[in-house]
């Protein structure tokens, strides 16, 4: 399993430092465009996330520590991004860790909410709803 592309505290101190929306997009572009891509056997139902507009596929992995990875990809370039920031504030952590992630809370830090569409907001915590769900699944 690789590294994370971000750490989540990095990419909010890295939202705080750039100065307008306009900036922060390209940044969350970029960290898109870092994302290592899927095969055409893991875009598959399966891994598709309900609720985004786009399309997203997201996949856990659990190391032998009980730690979840994941690896992720979208078709629309500022969702892949989103997809970074949603892996990054989840990585590493095992379930029980995930399951006390409010990423409502935390993603506040970043202001998204009024910056990105419904359809993109609603996205996102899709995203965070299935990997709470796949942490529940461990967990149990």
């Amino acid at each position: 399993m690789s590294a994370p592309i971000a750490d989540f505290p990095e990419i909010v101190e890295t939202f705080d430092l750039l100065g307008d929306w306009e900036e922060r997009y390209r940044y969350l572009i970029g960290l898109g465009r870092k994302l290592d891509l899927l095969s055409a056997d893991e875009k598959c139902e399966t891994n598709l996330v309900r609720g985004c507009q786009s399309q997203v596929w997201l996949i856990p992995e659990i190391d032998a520590d009980g730690k979840f990875r994941f690896r992720g990809e979208s078709d629309a370039s500022i969702v892949s991004g989103l997809i970074v920031v949603i892996l990054a504030l989840h990585w590493d952590k095992t379930a029980k860790e995930i399951l006390e992630i409010d990423a409502q809370k935390e993603l506040e830090q970043l202001q998204l909410d009024s910056h990105l569409t419904a359809s993109r907001r609603n996205g996102l915590y899709a995203m965070a709803q299935k990997i709470q769900s796949w942490a529940q699944e461990a967990a149990a």
